[in-house]
């Protein structure tokens, strides 16, 4: 009997039982094979062949809800995962919103580029690995690269319920990195970089070594600049930083808990109208593609902001119920987790501004935060976090920058857009998409 049979057995058992027992019930099962490679001093410093496979259960009985996982699929331990679930629902608070809402889905992601073969042997990717590391400490002033690593993992994800929809995806990656330690006249600086595909052969080590190497080496004479106001462009990588740590901001979930000040907002211009930005359920080379999501609805594109207007939150079934919204099929819950929200792709809109003008007269290039979500605040939307980068003056690097803070207000940057470029840029993970964005009036805490 196949893998993917025996998880569908169980979970046709899990929901045949809750639903004997009164209850309706979604689950998802969650399987991955992952491989890795580390190297330290020239040999392999890690060898890591992994495998695990979960199934986790939401139950929904008298309006109330729980949620409980195993990760054995023998009948014992689902029974045990289903009766847990049962009995911490009797005690749960009753959510006339949280239902199990998703009738007859019946939708494989059939998007050919996210489950490509893999053809390359192991040996392959020891080489890689190995090549990785090399290929930093032959450099000059590279002391080491203390992190590197080869990785790839095929994942599989069902999805039923016991309104008779059944989904399922599967893909596989794979991934390389590699950091530079640089050293010199007594000082140090590091950064590395990700490579990221969906084939063995889409993997550029040279990428990865030359770009944290050429990073590590610029930023090595940073200095602070002078504390005040400044222009600043957050290189793509910097500015899914700043993204990712206000991304309940535009949760219906973080709404309905009154946990956001864009809850109310919509139809509003909460931005400059240089800003549209849109959750993607595709993009090409996307690394967050599915055709479905964790209640089995149909992905879509969702805009968010269009022209600097709110238009919509992230919904669940549960927070657009609550909220009178429509539901944006962004669900989101793994096997352990409770239901909530996720973006698939963030996409932000080219505008109209070349390059020269984007980069016009003296600004900020911000290229690595430090302490991001720590010192962010998704309520208030302050914010404030070390940032290394380079002053620059018409597109030229004049002086690398550390030491400094990065400190402002989130949904007032929004509004404080100078200029948005005409190309699009995508970042090392491939899941943000967006040109240079200059911002104006960001408080820098230097010398």
């Amino acid at each position: 009997m196949s893998q993917e049979q025996t998880l569908l057995n169980a979970v046709d058992y899990v929901l045949s039982e809750a639903k004997r027992q009164g209850a309706e019930a979604d689950v998802i099962v969650n399987g991955s094979n992952s491989f890795s490679l580390k190297a330290n001093q020239g040999q392999l410093d890690e060898y890591k062949v992994s495998s695990s496979q979960v199934l986790g259960v939401r139950v929904v009985k008298d309006a109330r809800v729980a949620t409980s996982y195993s990760e054995s699929l023998e009948q014992p331990s689902l029974d045990l995962m289903l009766t847990n679930a049962l009995q911490s629902a009797r005690f749960s608070k009753q959510d006339e919103h949280q239902t199990i809402s998703c009738v007859g889905n019946n939708i494989t992601t059939n998007v050919a580029e996210i489950a490509q073969e893999d053809t390359a042997s192991v040996d392959e990717k020891i080489a890689l690995s190995l090549a990785l590391e090399q290929g930093v400490v032959s450099l000059p002033h590279a002391s080491s690269s203390p992190y590197n690593g080869y990785g790839d993992e095929e994942s599989l994800q069902i999805i039923a319920n016991t309104q008779g929809t059944l989904c399922k995806h599967f893909e596989r990656s794979f991934h390389c990195y590699a950091y530079t330690l640089f050293e010199k006249d007594g000082k140090q600086s590091m950064a590395g970089e990700l490579a990221i595909g969906r084939r063995f052969d889409e993997l550029n080590s040279a990428y990865c070594i030359e770009q944290g190497y050429n990073l590590a080496r610029d930023l090595l004479d940073g200095a602070p600049v002078a504390t005040d106001t400044y222009s600043a462009i957050f290189n793509i990588n910097a500015l899914t930083s700043l993204f990712g740590a206000f991304s309940s901001a535009f949760s219906g979930v973080s709404a309905m808990k009154g946990m956001t000040p864009l809850g109310d907002k919509q139809g509003q211009l909460v931005a400059s109208e240089l800003i549209t930005l849109t959750d993607a359920a595709y993009m090409p080379n996307g690394m967050a593609i599915s055709g479905f999501d964790s209640e089995g609805f149909a992905t879509q594109d969702n805009v968010l902001i269009g022209h600097g207007q709110l238009n919509t939150l992230l919904h669940n079934s549960q927070s657009a119920s609550y909220l009178g919204a429509a539901s944006t099929a962004s669900a989101y819950r793994n096997a352990k987790s409770s239901l909530e929200v996720s973006a698939r792709h963030k996409v932000i809109a080219t505008g109209r501004s070349s390059a020269s003008v984007v980069k016009a007269g003296e600004y900020l290039e911000l290229v690595e935060l430090q302490g991001v979500h720590s010192g962010a605040d998704p309520i208030s939307g302050d914010f404030s976090f070390g940032a290394s980068g380079f002053l620059c003056r018409d597109g030229q690097r004049v002086q690398p920058v550390r030491g400094i803070t990065v400190a402002g207000n989130f949904y007032k940057l929004l509004q404080e857009v100078e200029a948005v470029g005409d190309t699009q840029l995508i970042n090392d993970r491939h899941t943000f998409f967006a040109p240079d964005i200059r911002f104006s009036g960001l408080s820098i805490g230097g010398k």
